[in-house]
């Protein structure tokens, strides 16, 4: 019987505390090694009803089962790869596609269902994973659903849960599972020593060069293509595999990525004089699993293999990892780069070999946002509006202090009483509707209130740059002045002032309640830096008492009418639009 760490006995409690307050499906995103199996085992151990544990791969289902019995407790299985369909005991490890094939078996309710891996859950609900649910909430409408994954984001998807439990949102969009309630770091478990040491070697003078390959949504490339790019470099793969032989001397086990089938053949060639073995997708399941078993016992030094023993193959004594494939996905590369981070005696760390220029941050992995550059790093910046402390990327000075950041919206959501939640959604950059002042994201194309179509400020400036009689002003700032017009009725005068000293003028009538909405929506919402603080007042001194909270635009763009300048646009944010930055 295994005994839990204390990170997993926090996840086992997060679990129960949840599920005795929410019913909707959550996960738990615990790294590579982490030990997700025992997890599984206490949760199983622990549930009053009827569990049914899901894998998409017979090694997983068969770990998990070994796990869960090593308490001496028993329970059935129900997979086709492993030539058992038993549903008879209260607890079932079993296979998605063996349950979604012979779902008439399963007619007794369920408390709980785990599925590990769960980022492969996809969201169409024709899936086998998203039939088996069905199925099961038939006869338990209130049916809890636990997912486990040490990668919780899918290509073309981004995170596969919606909120994070210590108030963070990670999509606006709906998920199947809607909370993370427990996640652990990949460098927890290293500074902990829970995990061996992965050291990524860039091996960019010596591979192959697939930056001009185009992935699919879910990541993967054409096999012709990458064959094509691996004959091209024909001389390169010798030298790769001579040096990973030569690197390899003092290491215990070496698995070896290759991009197809063709180049793991020529792989072999290589490593004829070594101890090496192949196993691909058309690998017989018997001849696969003798093969696992000799690297295992160490009886085969070199693994090589095609696009699989990514996920529920588990060989500690790995400590060298090749890559010689590229992947689109982060996702499936820290499963590739796990399969060498797990604790074996007498291994010090795993060297990751890349070949193939695959450039991802095992800690931190740049989902949703991109790294910007290699200067940016992590930095936290508080939400002026609900103080949410949200992690962006950002710059910092040689003191520490944050020079700029780039984030565009608050990550931040509160929930009441009732459990109704709410997105703060305050955004610290922000695309203008000239129509509605509502605003967007920066990257939007249409107004998400009014549907009005929103151009970019680059594209205004280009058109403006093509016009004769256009005034193309950069702003540095800008002054308030209270007016009455010859109808002694109020207005406000607005000054931009450019960078040489040049100034223009606008004038906002605040008569009607139609001139006054117009200059909320048209002046205010594209000025105001505080935008989580209201602004109501339409009295031009009151405006004039709060110019500070105003900020100038990036460029003013006028037209001349008879003797006069007129506004026409205001461009704000251009640093935010790389094409802008030919004026």
């Amino acid at each position: 019987m295994y005994t839990l760490r204390p990170y997993q006995q926090d996840a086992v409690k997060a679990t129960i505390h949840y599920f005795r307050k929410h019913s909707a499906p959550a996960v738990l995103a615990l790294s590579t090694g982490a030990g997700k199996s025992l997890i599984i085992a206490e949760l199983a151990r622990l549930a009053k009803g009827r569990v049914l544990v899901l894998a998409h791969v017979k090694e997983l289902v068969e770990q998990n089962h070994s796990k869960y019995e090593s308490y001496d407790l028993h329970a059935s299985i129900f997979s086709a790869g492993l030539g058992r369909k038993e549903t008879d005991r209260q607890v079932v490890f079993a296979s998605v596609q063996s349950i979604c094939n012979s779902l008439d078996q399963f007619t007794d309710a369920f408390s709980l269902l785990v599925i590990d891996e769960c980022h492969r859950v996809p969201e169409d609900e024709n899936s086998a994973y998203q039939r088996v649910v069905s199925h099961l909430q038939k006869t338990n409408p209130n049916l809890k659903i636990l997912g486990l994954t040490a990668t919780p984001y899918r290509l073309g998807l981004g995170w596969i849960y919606q909120y994070h439990t210590r108030g963070q949102v990670r999509t606006e969009q709906k998920r199947f599972f809607r909370d993370c309630i427990f996640d652990l770091p990949i460098r927890f478990l290293l500074d902990e020593k829970f995990l061996s040491e992965p050291k990524v070697m860039d091996m960019a003078v010596l591979g192959y060069d697939f930056s001009n390959l185009k992935a699919s949504s879910t990541g993967h490339y054409q096999e012709a293509q990458l064959d094509s790019v691996v004959k091209k470099s024909a001389r390169v793969t010798p030298l790769i595999i001579k040096q990973v032989i030569e690197t390899a001397t003092d290491r215990r086990g070496v698995m070896i990525f290759a991009s197809t089938v063709n180049h793991a053949q020529e792989i072999m060639g290589y490593l004829a004089d070594e101890s090496a073995a192949l196993v691909i997708g058309d690998t017989p399941l018997t001849e696969r699993e003798s093969i696992i078993n000799d690297f295992k016992a160490g009886k085969i030094k070199y693994l090589v293999n095609v696009s699989v023993l990514t996920t529920g193959f588990d060989a500690p004594h790995v400590d060298l990892i090749a890559i010689l494939r590229p992947t689109a996905s982060i996702s499936l590369y820290q499963q590739i780069v796990g399969r060498g981070l797990r604790l074996f005696e007498g291994k010090k760390d795993c060297l990751v070999m890349e070949f193939a220029g695959n450039c991802y941050d095992l800690y931190q992995p740049e989902v949703g946002e991109a790294k910007p550059d290699s200067d940016s790093e992590i930095v936290t910046i508080p939400c002026p509006a609900c103080r949410f402390n949200n992690n962006f990327w950002g710059k910092l000075d040689p003191a520490g202090f944050v020079l700029e950041h780039y984030g565009r919206q608050c990550q931040g959501y509160s929930e009441n009483e009732q459990g109704e939640r709410k997105i703060c959604g305050y955004r610290f950059r922000a695309k203008f509707c000239e129509m509605c002042g509502a605003d967007n994201d920066i990257a939007a194309r249409r107004c998400r209130e009014c549907d009005h179509v929103l151009v970019d400020p680059d594209k205004k400036l280009r058109e403006a740059l093509k016009l004769k009689d256009a005034r193309i002003m950069k702003c540095v700032a800008l002054r308030l002045q209270a007016a009455k017009n010859k109808f002694d009725k109020p207005q406000l005068k607005v000054t931009y002032i450019s960078d040489q000293g040049a100034e223009i003028n606008e004038v906002w009538p605040l008569t009607t309640q139609r001139h006054k909405a117009a200059f909320l929506r048209e002046f205010i919402s594209p000025h105001l830096v505080d935008r989580h603080r209201p602004f109501t007042d339409t009295a031009p001194t009151k405006i004039v008492n709060n110019e500070h909270r105003l900020r100038p635009p990036d460029i003013v763009i006028a037209r001349k009418n008879g003797r006069f300048w007129v506004v026409r646009d205001k461009l704000f944010d251009l640093e935010l639009y790389p094409d802008s930055n030919h004026f």
